[in-house]
Protein backbone atom coordinates (compact mmCIF):
# COMPACT_ATOMS: atom_id res chain seq x y z
CA UNK A 1 0.00 0.00 0.00
CA UNK A 2 3.07 2.26 0.16
CA UNK A 3 2.40 3.91 3.50
CA UNK A 4 5.17 6.42 2.80
CA UNK A 5 2.67 8.35 0.64
CA UNK A 6 0.00 8.66 3.35
CA UNK A 7 0.66 12.36 4.03
CA UNK A 8 0.53 13.24 0.32
CA UNK A 9 -2.72 11.28 0.05
CA UNK A 10 -4.11 13.30 2.94
CA UNK A 11 -3.07 16.56 1.23
CA UNK A 12 -4.76 15.49 -2.01
CA UNK A 13 -7.92 14.51 -0.11
CA UNK A 14 -8.19 18.07 1.25
CA UNK A 15 -8.42 19.33 -2.35
CA UNK A 16 -10.47 16.54 -3.96
CA UNK A 17 -14.09 17.41 -3.09
CA UNK A 18 -16.22 17.58 -6.27
CA UNK A 19 -13.12 17.11 -8.44
CA UNK A 20 -12.20 14.69 -11.21
CA UNK A 21 -8.96 12.95 -10.19
CA UNK A 22 -6.50 11.07 -12.40
CA UNK A 23 -4.14 8.70 -10.57
CA UNK A 24 -1.34 7.56 -12.90
CA UNK A 25 0.79 4.57 -11.85
CA UNK A 26 -2.06 4.03 -9.41
CA UNK A 27 -0.92 0.68 -8.04
CA UNK A 28 -3.49 -0.24 -5.36
CA UNK A 29 -5.37 3.05 -5.72
CA UNK A 30 -4.33 4.78 -2.50
CA UNK A 31 -4.63 8.34 -3.84
CA UNK A 32 -7.97 7.50 -5.44
CA UNK A 33 -9.42 6.02 -2.26
CA UNK A 34 -8.44 9.11 -0.25
CA UNK A 35 -9.90 11.40 -2.93
CA UNK A 36 -13.13 9.41 -3.21
CA UNK A 37 -13.68 9.32 0.54
CA UNK A 38 -13.14 13.10 0.57
CA UNK A 39 -15.93 13.57 -1.99
CA UNK A 40 -14.23 13.49 -5.38
CA UNK A 41 -16.69 13.40 -8.28
CA UNK A 42 -14.62 10.77 -10.11
CA UNK A 43 -11.32 8.94 -9.89
CA UNK A 44 -9.46 7.25 -12.72
CA UNK A 45 -6.69 4.76 -11.98
CA UNK A 46 -4.14 3.99 -14.70
CA UNK A 47 -1.73 1.10 -14.17
CA UNK A 48 -0.22 -1.61 -16.34
CA UNK A 49 -0.75 -4.35 -13.76
CA UNK A 50 -4.14 -6.09 -13.74
CA UNK A 51 -3.37 -7.33 -10.21
CA UNK A 52 -2.75 -3.79 -8.98
CA UNK A 53 -5.97 -2.58 -10.59
CA UNK A 54 -7.93 -5.41 -8.99
CA UNK A 55 -6.47 -4.38 -5.64
CA UNK A 56 -7.48 -0.77 -6.38
CA UNK A 57 -11.03 -1.91 -7.16
CA UNK A 58 -11.10 -3.93 -3.95
CA UNK A 59 -9.73 -1.05 -1.85
CA UNK A 60 -12.37 1.28 -3.23
CA UNK A 61 -15.12 -1.27 -2.51
CA UNK A 62 -13.90 -1.64 1.08
CA UNK A 63 -14.55 2.06 1.74
CA UNK A 64 -18.30 2.76 1.99
CA UNK A 65 -17.67 6.52 1.99
CA UNK A 66 -16.16 6.18 -1.50
CA UNK A 67 -19.20 4.55 -3.10
CA UNK A 68 -20.72 7.74 -4.50
CA UNK A 69 -17.55 8.45 -6.49
CA UNK A 70 -17.37 7.20 -10.07
CA UNK A 71 -14.24 5.01 -10.22
CA UNK A 72 -12.67 3.97 -13.51
CA UNK A 73 -9.81 1.47 -13.93
CA UNK A 74 -7.60 1.61 -17.02
CA UNK A 75 -5.04 -1.10 -17.74
CA UNK A 76 -2.38 0.59 -19.83
CA UNK A 77 1.24 1.56 -20.05
CA UNK A 78 1.15 4.95 -18.35
CA UNK A 79 3.59 6.60 -20.74
CA UNK A 80 1.63 5.48 -23.80
CA UNK A 81 -1.73 6.32 -22.23
CA UNK A 82 -0.61 9.80 -21.19
CA UNK A 83 0.75 10.61 -24.63
CA UNK A 84 -2.43 9.43 -26.36
CA UNK A 85 -5.06 10.74 -23.97
CA UNK A 86 -6.66 14.16 -24.21
CA UNK A 87 -9.13 14.22 -21.31
CA UNK A 88 -9.17 16.93 -18.68
CA UNK A 89 -8.94 16.52 -14.93
CA UNK A 90 -8.96 18.77 -11.87
CA UNK A 91 -6.19 16.82 -10.14
CA UNK A 92 -3.51 14.73 -11.84
CA UNK A 93 -1.26 12.57 -9.64
CA UNK A 94 1.81 11.04 -11.23
CA UNK A 95 3.56 8.67 -8.83
CA UNK A 96 5.67 6.16 -10.78
CA UNK A 97 7.75 3.37 -9.27
CA UNK A 98 11.48 3.98 -9.06
CA UNK A 99 12.72 4.85 -12.54
CA UNK A 100 16.41 4.30 -11.77
CA UNK A 101 17.42 1.37 -9.62
CA UNK A 102 21.09 2.00 -10.46
CA UNK A 103 23.02 5.25 -10.90
CA UNK A 104 23.61 4.42 -14.58
CA UNK A 105 19.82 4.62 -15.16
CA UNK A 106 19.56 8.19 -13.83
CA UNK A 107 19.66 9.99 -17.25
CA UNK A 108 16.77 7.87 -18.55
CA UNK A 109 14.85 8.49 -15.33
CA UNK A 110 15.27 12.25 -15.68
CA UNK A 111 13.99 12.12 -19.26
CA UNK A 112 11.01 10.08 -18.08
CA UNK A 113 10.17 12.56 -15.31
CA UNK A 114 10.31 15.42 -17.81
CA UNK A 115 7.95 13.54 -20.12
CA UNK A 116 5.57 12.68 -17.26
CA UNK A 117 5.33 16.24 -15.91
CA UNK A 118 4.78 17.61 -19.42
CA UNK A 119 2.05 15.03 -20.10
CA UNK A 120 0.37 15.63 -16.74
CA UNK A 121 0.17 19.38 -17.33
CA UNK A 122 -1.60 18.84 -20.65
CA UNK A 123 -4.39 16.94 -18.91
CA UNK A 124 -5.20 19.64 -16.34
CA UNK A 125 -8.24 21.84 -16.47
CA UNK A 126 -7.70 25.54 -15.67
CA UNK A 127 -7.12 25.87 -11.94
CA UNK A 128 -6.13 22.20 -11.76
CA UNK A 129 -3.51 20.63 -9.52
CA UNK A 130 -0.59 18.48 -10.67
CA UNK A 131 1.14 16.30 -8.08
CA UNK A 132 4.42 14.86 -9.37
CA UNK A 133 6.15 12.37 -7.10
CA UNK A 134 9.36 10.39 -7.26
CA UNK A 135 10.72 7.50 -5.22
CA UNK A 136 13.96 7.31 -7.20
CA UNK A 137 16.85 7.62 -4.75
CA UNK A 138 19.31 8.30 -7.59
CA UNK A 139 17.46 11.56 -8.39
CA UNK A 140 17.85 13.79 -5.31
CA UNK A 141 14.90 15.95 -4.25
CA UNK A 142 16.55 19.25 -5.25
CA UNK A 143 17.23 17.93 -8.73
CA UNK A 144 13.73 16.47 -9.10
CA UNK A 145 12.06 19.72 -7.97
CA UNK A 146 14.30 21.77 -10.26
CA UNK A 147 13.60 19.68 -13.35
CA UNK A 148 9.84 19.63 -12.66
CA UNK A 149 9.82 23.43 -12.27
CA UNK A 150 11.80 23.80 -15.49
CA UNK A 151 9.29 21.70 -17.42
CA UNK A 152 6.43 23.75 -15.97
CA UNK A 153 8.15 27.05 -16.79
CA UNK A 154 8.78 25.94 -20.37
CA UNK A 155 5.16 24.86 -20.87
CA UNK A 156 4.03 28.37 -21.74
CA UNK A 157 1.15 28.00 -19.28
CA UNK A 158 0.62 29.98 -16.12
CA UNK A 159 1.58 27.53 -13.38
CA UNK A 160 2.45 28.15 -9.74
CA UNK A 161 4.45 25.88 -7.45
CA UNK A 162 2.27 25.31 -4.39
CA UNK A 163 4.45 23.14 -2.16
CA UNK A 164 7.07 20.42 -1.98
CA UNK A 165 7.26 17.48 0.40
CA UNK A 166 9.68 14.80 1.45
CA UNK A 167 9.30 11.82 3.75
CA UNK A 168 7.01 11.88 6.74
CA UNK A 169 8.60 12.82 10.05
CA UNK A 170 8.43 9.20 11.22
CA UNK A 171 10.65 8.05 8.33
CA UNK A 172 14.15 8.23 9.76
CA UNK A 173 16.77 8.23 7.02
CA UNK A 174 20.32 7.75 8.22
CA UNK A 175 21.79 7.05 4.78
CA UNK A 176 21.29 9.08 1.58
CA UNK A 177 19.57 6.21 -0.24
CA UNK A 178 16.78 6.26 2.35
CA UNK A 179 15.85 9.80 1.28
CA UNK A 180 14.01 8.68 -1.83
CA UNK A 181 10.48 10.12 -1.58
CA UNK A 182 9.66 13.61 -2.85
CA UNK A 183 6.57 15.30 -4.26
CA UNK A 184 5.89 18.68 -5.79
CA UNK A 185 2.49 20.33 -6.24
CA UNK A 186 1.68 22.73 -9.07
CA UNK A 187 -1.49 24.78 -9.63
CA UNK A 188 -2.45 25.65 -13.20
CA UNK A 189 -3.76 29.18 -13.67
CA UNK A 190 -7.27 29.92 -14.89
Amino acid sequence: FFLDQRENRQRVSLLAKSRDVLNVFSHSGGFSVYAAVAGARSTTDVDISPLALEEARRNMALNPAAQSCKHQLIKADAFEWLSGHDGRYDIVIIDPPSLARRAAEKPAAINSYIRLVRSGLKLLRPGGLLVAASCTAHVPSEEFFSLAKEVVNRSGRKVKTIETHLHASDHLAHIPEANYLKAIYFRLGN
